[in-house]
């Protein structure tokens, strides 16, 4: 093989100059400045105060949004198997450090469905105590993961289909755990009535009082709560209340409900570690992925013209279920239902709104318990019904004739798996329906046109070369559609294969070239390789020693293309 260049080598070289003048000007910061620099990743306001209105919104914001945790909470402790007031410390502590050191403004965090379902069966096999311990080496592993070695960046690699079928699958499961509140309650009965009214009327609230003057800066989802509340108060309907769901020992408020601090009382042991590092690795896995993809939902509602930080995400909830597990808590991750009434309510400015949520919870649980015990579940069903119309992806159901069948088949299967099995399933699933789609595509897209270029007056042999002009990609997926492309028996001596409107990417991709070339050899002709990089040209050489004498690279540092091929260096 022998690589002959066609143009000047030292043409487009650089010469980096550096920027003496921003060196010059740059002086080393103070130690009080790193310290005033560092305080501000755990400042809940952001790099500035927030105003007046900010404040109030957020505050607002967080107190409606700590109602609307209390009943999923105690739901998901039940399903993980331990006590509601578990499950309301843990979105206390998860909720306040996540919301601290997390990756934007705006995300609420508490124990999950998600997460609970996954580790129901070590608590009921071992107990609460290698629940807690779980909950930390989960997040020690997302501490590690994400945000040490910032494997959250690649949620960047879920496509959309797969967003769409995540938030449809969710919304499904937030709607499922709102029916199951209507089960053995009719229409007929004077419990079932309420149950039904004061549902549709905290809906129809949550819409009006925005348009209402009084009420326009009141967070739609606390005001329509509060009223509901009084009404069912006042008229003492017989409706089920918070207490009613999770037992009056739950609301008995004081002290005696704090939390013990401590670590869970497990034996150090490799035993321990070989029980607990599944469960922890899946939960870790699946919190991570439903906070990343509910903070990049958030990213694109919120009006603040900012993104999330995958990598602060993933400490923030790391440290957020550390903390829980220290606290006697299950763990958890950030909930899209909740995040999107905190954001609907004017808290997605300001960290303040989901640390003042936690912080309410923790006073509603110990000093206003009674008061909290009276909110009636109608009123959050309600809430919860409304963040379910918004959150579901209508516009998907309107596309599905216009977008191709593969995304609309992978919008379902995300969705069905989400509601089946569990999200880090899902994601997974469709992220690999995608790639493979994706592959496939790609594999027949390669083409090449033909022409033939005549040979200079000056030249001895006057027969025409034929030159492929390559279109589309070249890697593993395309090499049998690539090798079809050519009449190796009828070409003229030289070919030109001309790569200027393609791209090799792999290995497979190189040993195609080559293959081609062989053939082309093998029939005693010469093949010119045109307008490859110089990373591919080098890669070639590597690969054949440079004893192809019908394989010839031609170089042209004007106008080859400067790109790297995904394979592994030869010859070391």
């Amino acid at each position: 093989m022998t690589s002959i260049p066609r143009g000047g080598a030292n043409e487009n070289e650089i010469e980096k100059r550096p920027n003496t003048e921003s060196e010059s000007t740059t002086t080393p910061i103070s130690q009080i400045e790193s310290i005033t620099q560092n305080a501000k990743f755990i400042n809940p306001f952001g790099r500035s105060p927030p105003d007046r209105d900010t404040v109030i919104s957020s505050l607002a914001a967080g107190l409606a949004v700590s109602l609307a945790m209390v009943p999923e909470a105690v739901s998901f402790a039940f399903v993980a198997g331990v006590n509601p007031l578990v499950g309301l410390w843990t979105t206390v502590f998860l909720g306040f450090t996540a919301a601290l050191f997390g990756g934007r403004a705006g995300i609420c965090s508490s124990a999950s469905g998600a997460c609970s379902v996954v580790v129901a069966a070590l608590c009921a096999t071992h107990g609460p105590s290698y629940l807690s311990t779980c909950a930390i080496v989960s997040g020690l592993l997302q501490i590690v993961g994400g945000g040490v070695l910032g494997l959250g960046k690649f949620i960047r690699l879920v496509p959309h289909p797969v967003m769409l079928g995540f938030v449809n699958g969710l919304t499904v499961v937030m709607l499922r755990a709102q029916m199951s509140h209507f089960k053995g309650l009719s229409l007929k009965s004077a419990a079932g009535s309420a149950m039904y009214g004061l549902t549709g009327l905290t809906m129809l609230l949550v819409r009006i009082l925005p348009k209402i003057g009084v009420f326009k800066n009141v967070p739609p989802s606390l005001g329509a709560v509060t009223i509901v509340s009084i009404i069912a108060k006042m008229f003492k309907l017989p409706v089920k209340t918070l207490a009613d769901i999770s037992g009056a020992e739950t609301f008995r408020g004081g002290f005696s409900v704090l939390p013990t601090i401590g670590f869970p009382n497990v034996p150090f042991s490799i035993d321990t570690v070989k029980i607990v590092l599944p469960y922890a690795i899946t939960m870790a896995a699946v919190g991570a992925i439903e906070s990343l993809l509910t903070m990049q939902l958030l990213d694109g509602m919120a009006d603040d013209k900012k993104r999330g930080s995958t990598k602060r995400e993933c400490l923030g909830q790391g440290l957020g279920n550390l903390v829980s597990g220290f606290a006697g808590g299950i763990g958890g991750c950030a909930l899209l239902g909740q995040s999107i009434i905190n954001v609907q309510s004017g808290g997605g400015k300001s960290r303040l709104s989901g640390v003042s949520m936690a912080l309410f919870l923790a006073i509603g649980i110990v000093a206003a318990a009674p008061l909290l015990a009276s909110v009636p579940i109608a009123s959050l069903v309600g809430v919860m019904f409304v963040v379910c119309q918004s959150t579901f992806s209508w516009s998907s159901l309107r596309i599905l004739n216009k977008i191709p069948k593969l995304d609309a088949a992978i919008i379902f299967l995300v969705s069905f798996i989400t509601v089946k099995d569990d999200l880090a399933k899902a994601v997974v699933a469709g992220v690999i329906a995608s790639a493979l789609g994706f592959a496939w595509k790609q594999s027949t897209s390669i083409s090449a046109s033909e022409s033939l270029i005549k040979q200079s007056v000056f030249s001895k042999d006057k027969t025409p070369w034929k030159a492929y002009k390559l279109n589309g990609p070249l890697f593993f997926g395309s090499t049998l559609q690539f090798s079809t492309l050519f009449d190796i028996q009828n070409d003229p001596n030289d070919i030109i294969l001309d790569f200027t409107n393609t791209r090799v990417m792999d290995h497979s991709a190189l040993e195609a070239i080559n293959s081609v070339s062989d053939k082309y050899g093998e029939a005693g002709k010469t093949v010119h390789l045109r307008h490859l990089s110089g990373d591919c040209a080098s890669l070639l050489e590597r690969l054949n020693g440079g004893n192809k004498p019908y394989e010839l690279i031609e170089l042209d540092p004007r106008s080859d293309p400067a790109y790297g091929v995904a394979t592994e260096s030869y010859g070391k």
